[in-house]
């Protein structure tokens, strides 16, 4: 019987594709990548053109060896690995290794683990495209040549065992930059004064909006109250009304970063862990004895929204059977595109739209489910029907003072009954709706509310909003993000508190001679046109090798110059009052993953560390004794505890107040809520007191 040797990257897709092929086929997993540049040498040759040495990687031989042996055994080798630049450039090796010959069919390509993609995949196996090979290779050696460059000089100049990369340089450039704009941002006073009327027993606010013909722009509190004070008691009269129909349209498909994005909001999953789960959802779970193991979403690396027909009369027919016609739009929805690279892969879907979250849930993992059911809604509300809105707006007069109220009724859900996408920062005020207004009428003034603010500082990154940035000045692509982040953060450039990112002091002093002497690596306009001439290799439009050589000549001589004027530098520890109960040195304060902590300047002959106990101002609602301190978790967990620790055995999630209870005497902890934002709590069971917390200053 002839046989067929079909190699993919994975054990678990191996498992799943096994199935659906059957005895004629031996699907085999090459574990990622065969072979690769060697780790203690550069292995690339720059002198007079581009020579790359690849070795098979370590621990790799074995199982080289069974897929050799396996491919002299077969009549027909099938590679399919993945369907991007990286899945392209393993097949390449592969066929190399394997035996293949170049100009053979051999690879084969599916953006959806199901029996009906894998037997399309197939019967139409194609050559390798050498352009996206291509494209992958120049990117691999333009990290090495920087990386095996720059990192070298960073352990001569600041610190042994720093790294430095292409695109993570940028990064966190990013973050100290922020960092550097909140640090010399100057807070501007300025105040809103608030009208709450009266309409038939219906109390609506309006803002100041106008003074005679210009903006109001209220500075401080005493133009505040002048006008308070003249407009007294004078009547309020509604002037114009304006009423205007709105549509509010779906959000597109997933593509990598919007994923990565959305589940950090709603989810609270970082891009590893949300690449993570996606993978074993794109390999295939084990739904059923009927089903057996299938992928449930499409594959997840892409920057494209792009939908098969297939999918959109398979949305279509399931929105009008669970919805009604209504909530599908006259004409099929198409996103756009960005670019040409991916064109050929989808947007980010369920593999069917049939196989709902609930019906798969009992199969799933509770994270599992939470990220396919956050696929399957996005997806579904892509192709539905638009939300309908009634906006009103009304301009209310009082002297020369001219106030605006605004309400939204919602006149049709349509997708947003499914599902609405969610948003980074705080949220818009929510408009209500407005008691039925007629130009000319008076309303009843209740109360002027007069508030002060002062203007903030665009907000530290989260993982969720440097993406975002990093995604609109296109750097980096969709499978990079999540490697990033755990790469800047475990290298010790910054830091994570609160979900946001800080650089810490190694960052800032690593990212002011990256400025100084490499400009160009570390400059986000030149980092995306690499992207783009990366995506032009992939096209065939521009040699691979050119983009490599033109890099690494004003690369090296600006290495040249950096090794010959930076000095020896030395970052300073904190040293701290707390005596090292091995040596007796005093304690230095370092950062670690999981923030800072208390360790001996005596490493490597005294190892002793210690937790950074942060103290929150409040005695220990145990004992009474200690003081209240934060401390970390092993996964680098917030948790609260008693100084006095272990003789006092007080632990908490929650956060202890300065506060008691009213009711009971306990102390008050603080939980963070959505709805209410900080809210003080009772412990005690019984009791049940809460209050919203006031907060100190308004932001």
């Amino acid at each position: 019987m002839s046989k067929t040797l079909v190699v993919v990257e994975s054990p678990a897709k191996a498992k799943t594709i096994g199935k659906f092929l059957g005895k004629k086929y031996v699907v085999k997993a090459s574990m990622g990548h065969i072979r690769d540049l060697p780790k203690s040498q550069f292995g690339i040759n720059l002198e007079n053109d581009v020579e790359i040495k690849y070795i098979t990687i370590r621990g790799k031989g074995d199982l080289l060896q069974e897929l050799k042996t396996l491919a002299r055994k077969c009549d027909h080798v099938l590679l399919a690995t993945d369907p991007d630049r990286e899945g392209e450039a393993i097949a390449w090796h592969l066929q190399a290794m394997l035996n293949v010959e170049g100009s053979q069919h051999c690879r084969i390509e599916f953006h959806e683990v199901t029996q009906k993609a894998i037997g399309d995949a197939v019967r139409n196996p194609r050559p390798i495209d050498i352009n996206r090979v291509e494209a992958q290779q120049a990117r691999r050696v333009l990290d090495r040549v920087v990386g095996y460059n720059l990192s070298p000089l960073l352990w001569r100049k600041v610190k042994k065992g720093l790294s430095a990369g292409r695109v993570q340089s940028v990064a966190v450039r990013l973050i100290c930059d922020r960092e550097e704009e909140i640090v010399n941002f100057i807070p501007q006073e300025y105040w809103t004064l608030g009208a709450q009327l009266n309409k038939d027993r219906k109390t609506f606010e309006a803002k100041l909006a106008t003074v005679g013909k210009k903006k109001a722009e209220l500075k401080n509190q005493d133009m505040v109250e002048k006008i308070i004070q003249d407009i007294g008691k004078a009547d309020f009269t509604v002037g114009s009304v304006k009423k205007r129909k709105q549509a509010r349209n779906p959000a597109p498909p997933f593509i990598t970063s919007s994923l990565q994005q959305e589940a950090y909001r709603k989810c609270n999953f970082s891009a590893k862990i949300t690449m993570m789960i996606a993978q074993q959802l794109y390999e295939g779970l084990d739904l059923s004895k009927e089903e057996g193991t299938v992928g449930l979403v499409t594959y997840i690396r892409t920057d494209s929204t792009r939908i098969s027909d297939e999918a959109k009369a398979q949305a279509k027919t399931f929105i009008e059977a669970v919805y009604g016609a209504k909530y599908y739009p006259q004409k099929a929805r198409v996103y756009t595109v960005k670019g040409k690279i991916q064109n050929a892969h989808e947007g980010i879907r369920p593999t069917s739209v049939e196989r709902t979250p609930e019906s798969v849930k009992t199969f799933l993992s509770t994270d599992q489910y939470k990220l396919y059911k956050l696929v399957w809604d996005r997806f579904v509300a892509s192709q539905m029907a638009s939300a309908e809105l009634e906006v009103t707006t009304a301009d209310i007069k009082v002297k020369d003072y001219g106030f605006r109220a605004a309400g939204v009724v919602m006149l049709f859900p349509g997708f947003t009954k499914l599902y609405t996408e969610g948003r980074d920062g705080q949220e818009d005020e929510e408009q209500g709706v407005l008691p039925v207004l007629t130009e000319g009428e008076s309303l009843t003034l209740k109360q002027l509310l007069p508030k002060q603010h002062f203007t903030q500082p665009l907000p530290r990154f989260t993982e969720a909003t440097l993406i975002k940035s990093l995604e609109e000045m296109g750097v980096g692509r969709p499978s990079t993000y999540a490697p990033i982040l755990d790469t800047i953060l475990s290298r010790g450039y910054v830091y994570k508190e609160k979900k946001q990112y800080g650089p810490t002091e190694l960052g800032l002093l690593v990212m002011e001679l990256l400025k100084k002497y490499f400009s160009d690596v570390i400059d986000y306009e030149f980092t995306a046109q690499m992207e783009t001439l990366l995506d032009k290799v992939e096209e065939g439009e521009q040699d691979w090798k050119k983009v490599i050589l033109e890099f690494n000549e004003p690369f090296i001589q600006e290495l040249k110059v950096a090794d010959e004027e930076i000095g020896p530098m030395e970052i300073a520890d904190e040293v701290t009052d707390v005596i090292c109960d091995k040596c007796g040195r005093n304690m230095v304060v370092k950062r670690g993953r999981f923030g800072k902590f208390l360790a001996c300047p005596g490493f490597p002959e005294c190892r002793n560390t210690k937790p950074l106990l942060e103290e929150l101002g409040v005695p220990c609602p145990k004992c009474g004794r200690g003081k209240a301190v934060a401390r970390w978790s092993k996964k680098g967990k917030k948790f609260f505890g008693c100084s006095l620790y272990p003789e006092c055995d007080f632990v908490s999630w929650d956060e202890p107040s300065a506060e008691k209870c009213p009711q009971c005497g306990a102390v008050l902890m603080i939980k963070n809520t959505r709805r209410d934002g900080r809210k003080l709590v009772c412990p005690t069971e019984k009791c049940g007191f809460s209050k919203i917390q006031e907060a100190e200053q308004d932001a």
